[in-house]
């Protein structure tokens, strides 16, 4: 996706900036947010996954995706699930993916992000939410803890199914 527009390269700090939920008739902006993410996150081997399943995914009531628009745009995003819970009557989301296209970083997007989720959970009567950041990622573990984040030193494990 190239970012045509002149006058948000000469003006960002006066860019409008929208954050909207996505549902499974906006596939397309959830196709240029998987774009967005291939290319923040420096992902090799991408491969887009076909359009009616991503639909479908876009239908489960437990997916939730957030869009950072400016002028119909996609530059930035944030995936999340949301966790039934056995120590609480409630839920918990884990952010899954969070991206801001590289020249729109630190400008206050990805905090708007947060913020969307933030307002989601409590609308919806979840316990919190939760995200993971790569100890060498600095400028990730940074931003989260700006933003009003508690870390927790943990290891993830993974098991790949697939090699």
């Amino acid at each position: 996706m190239v970012m045509g527009s002149q006058n948000m390269e000469q003006q960002p700090e006066k860019m409008n900036v929208e954050i909207k939920q996505l549902d499974s008739s906006q596939v397309k902006d959830f196709i240029d947010m998987l774009l967005l993410f291939e290319e923040v996150f420096k992902m090799e081997d991408f491969q887009m996954l076909d359009k009616h399943y991503l639909q479908e995914l876009l239908k489960q009531k437990n997916f939730i995706v957030f869009a950072a628009m400016c002028q119909d745009d996609v530059i930035g995003g944030l995936t999340a699930h949301i966790l039934p819970s056995y120590h609480f009557q409630s839920s918990e989301v884990y952010i899954y993916d969070l991206a801001v296209k590289t020249e729109f970083q630190r400008r206050g997007i990805g905090r708007k992000l947060i913020e969307s989720i933030k307002e989601y959970c409590k609308v919806n009567n979840l316990e919190s939410f939760f995200v993971q950041a790569h100890e060498e990622d600095t400028h990730a573990l940074e931003f989260y803890h700006s933003a009003g984040g508690l870390s927790e030193k943990v290891v993830h494990y993974t098991y790949p199914m697939r090699k």
